[in-house]
C-alpha cells in the first residue's frame, strides 16, 4: 500500500513507534512439616526392651528426655531457615538513557500474594515504552500490576496461583487498555511485564521490548515474540484479516520506505496498550511464556527497543557476564549507546535468580554447541514467528507458552454461576452481572454449531464489544476530537 508522506504520523524505526510523538521531558509453600525421628536420629525409641533384656531405669529415663517434644518455635524457624535457602535471591539493576522521555520502568520485589505473609512474596519488574506521548505508559504503569491480580482468586494456593497467572495477564492487559482507551487520549505503548515467583518466571509482553534469559549453561532463550509487523507475518496477516492495511511510507516519486506500518495510524506494531486513534486490529493480548530454572538460576536481561535495535540477545548477555546486577545494566546501556549511538529511549533492567548468599551469578564461557551436544542437552521450540531457539533441559523448564489474539482461545472456560448469589463475572473487568447481562465468549449466531453461549468465559456488555471489535466484528473506541 502507497501513503503520502504527509498521512504518516511515525518516524523512522528505532526512533518512535509513531510521527506524532510528542518531544517530553522526560519458600516454599505447603504445611509444615516436621518430624520427631528427624530430630532423634535413626535410634529405635519405639521399645523399651532390648531382644534379651529390659532397660536399665537409667536407660529408660535416658530415653524419656530424648523423646521430649521439640518446641514449635524451633521447628518454625527450621522450616524457614530451609524455605530460605531452597527459594533464590532476586538481585537486579537498572540503567537508562533517554531521547525524548517516553521509557518507564517498574521494579516491586516485594509483592505479597498473601498480604503479611512473606512465604507468599513475589517480584515483578516491567517496562513500558511509550510511543506519541507519556500517558498510556505512565497509566499502564500505575494501573496494570492491579488489574492483573485482581484477575486471580485470592484463596489459591502457590501452583494454582501461578497455573492461573498466563490467564490473569491477559485479562489484566485487556482490561488496561479499555481503561485508558475510556479516557480518550491517543497516546500508546509497548509492556513487557514480568514475575518471579521462586524458580519460576512469567513473562507477557506485547510490542517490541523484549525479555531474555541467560542460563548458567550459557544458553541464552528469547521469552517474548516482537510484535513489529515488519518482521511478524503471522501478525500482519492477522491484521489484514481484520480489517487493517499493512505497507510502507509513500515519499515523493513513488519509492517506498521504513519499515511496515498498519494504517490508519502508520503504526509499526501489531499490539500495544493505548493508540485510541488507530484500528482495533491493533491489539493489547500479550504473548505469555512461563518456566521454570534449575536451582543454578540465571539472568534476566529486560529492555526496550532502544537496546535491541543496537545488541543481539547474545551479544546483550556476553556484554554483561560476571557482573553485578547494577553494574551490568549499566554496562549493557552503554554498549548499546556506543554501537548505535542515542536514537532513542534506551532501557534496561538486569535481574539475576541465584541461590541464596550467592553475590552474583558466576560468569559462562562463550560455548560452540556441536550436534551432539544440542541432542543430549538441548531441545529446538519454535516462537509465533516460525523462528527456531534453543532451550537447555535441565536448566530451563517451559512450563507454558501461548501468543494468539484471540481472546476466547485466551482465557479458559472455568468460569461457573456463582451458586451463591446467581450471578457472572465477567472474565476480563471481574464485575459481578446476572446471567441476561452477560455473553460468553463461545456465543455466536444462534443456529451456528460452533455457538456454545452456556460455556464460559463470559463477558461484560463492555468487554464482549471489545472482544467484537478486536476480531473486526464491531468498533468499541470512542470517537476522539481533536
Amino acid at each position: 500500500m502507497a501513503v503520502a508522506l504527509g498521512d504518516c504520523r511515525h518516524q523512522n524505526l528505532g526512533e518512535s513507534h509513531r510521527s506524532g510523538s510528542r518531544q517530553m521531558r522526560s519458600p516454599r509453600e505447603g504445611n509444615l512439616r516436621c518430624s520427631v525421628r528427624g530430630e532423634l536420629g535413626d535410634e529405635n525409641f519405639g521399645n523399651a526392651e532390648t531382644k534379651s533384656t529390659k532397660m536399665s531405669q537409667t536407660e529408660v529415663s535416658k530415653m524419656k528426655q530424648k523423646q521430649q517434644p521439640v518446641p514449635l518455635g524451633t521447628l518454625i524457624g527450621r522450616e524457614l531457615r530451609n524455605e530460605k535457602l531452597e527459594k533464590p535471591t532476586v538481585k537486579y539493576g537498572q540503567a537508562a538513557l533517554a531521547k525524548k522521555g517516553e521509557d518507564y520502568f517498574l521494579i516491586k520485589p516485594d509483592c505479597q500474594r498473601i498480604p503479611g505473609n512473606p512465604s507468599t512474596s513475589f517480584s515483578v519488574f516491567a517496562i513500558f515504552d511509550g510511543h506519541n506521548g507519556i500517558s498510556a505508559a505512565i497509566f499502564a504503569k500505575e494501573n496494570l500490576l492491579n488489574n492483573v491480580l485482581s484477575a486471580i482468586p485470592q484463596t489459591l494456593g502457590r501452583e494454582e496461583w501461578l497455573q492461573a497467572l498466563p490467564r490473569a495477564l491477559v485479562a489484566g492487559f485487556v482490561k488496561t487498555d479499555i481503561e485508558f482507551q475510556q479516557r480518550g487520549e491517543t497516546s500508546g505503548t509497548t509492556v513487557t511485564f514480568v514475575v518471579i515467583d521462586g524458580w519460576t518466571v512469567t513473562v507477557a509482553s506485547v510490542g517490541d521490548s523484549r525479555c531474555i534469559l541467560d542460563t548458567q549453561g550459557g544458553v541464552v532463550s528469547l521469552l517474548t515474540v516482537d510484535h513489529r509487523l515488519e518482521e511478524n507475518v503471522e501478525e500482519r496477516e492477522r491484521v489484514t484479516a481484520s480489517g487493517g492495511e499493512v505497507g510502507r511510507l509513500n515519499v515523493f516519486g513513488g519509492s517506498e520506505v521504513g519499515p511496515l506500518r498498519c494504517w490508519p495510524g502508520g503504526l509499526c506494531l501489531s499490539r500495544s496498550i493505548g493508540d485510541t486513534d488507530v484500528g482495533e486490529f491493533i491489539v493489547p493480548i500479550p504473548h505469555v511464556k512461563q518456566v521454570k530454572l534449575s536451582n543454578a538460576g540465571g539472568r534476566l536481561i529486560i529492555a526496550s527497543d532502544g537496546i535491541w535495535d543496537a545488541l543481539s540477545s547474545d551479544v546483550a548477555a556476553q556484554s554483561c557476564r560476571g557482573l553485578p546486577a547494577e553494574l551490568a545494566a549499566k554496562l549493557v546501556v552503554k554498549e548499546a549507546l556506543r554501537s548505535r549511538g542515542l536514537k532513542d529511549d534506551t532501557t534496561c533492567l538486569v535481574v539475576d535468580i541465584i541461590p541464596y548468599d550467592h553475590p552474583i551469578l558466576p560468569p559462562t564461557p562463550k560455548k560452540k554447541q556441536n550436534l551432539l551436544s544440542s541432542l543430549i542437552f538441548g531441545k529446538r521450540y519454535q516462537n509465533a514467528n516460525g523462528a527456531n531457539r534453543l532451550s537447555a533441559v535441565g536448566v530451563v523448564e517451559e512450563l507454558f507458552e501461548e501468543g494468539s489474539a484471540m481472546l476466547a482461545e485466551r482465557l479458559g472456560k472455568d468460569f461457573p454461576l456463582d451458586s451463591n448469589s446467581g450471578l457472572f463475572r465477567c472474565a476480563i473487568c471481574q464485575v459481578d452481572q446476572p446471567p441476561s447481562d452477560g455473553l460468553s465468549v463461545n456465543s455466536g449466531p444462534f443456529f451456528s454449531p460452533s455457538s456454545k453461549p452456556w460455556e464460559g468465559p463470559f463477558l461484560c456488555a463492555t468487554c464482549r464489544r471489545k472482544k467484537d471489535a478486536m476480531e473486526g466484528k464491531k468498533p468499541s473506541r470512542p470517537t476522539v476530537t481533536a
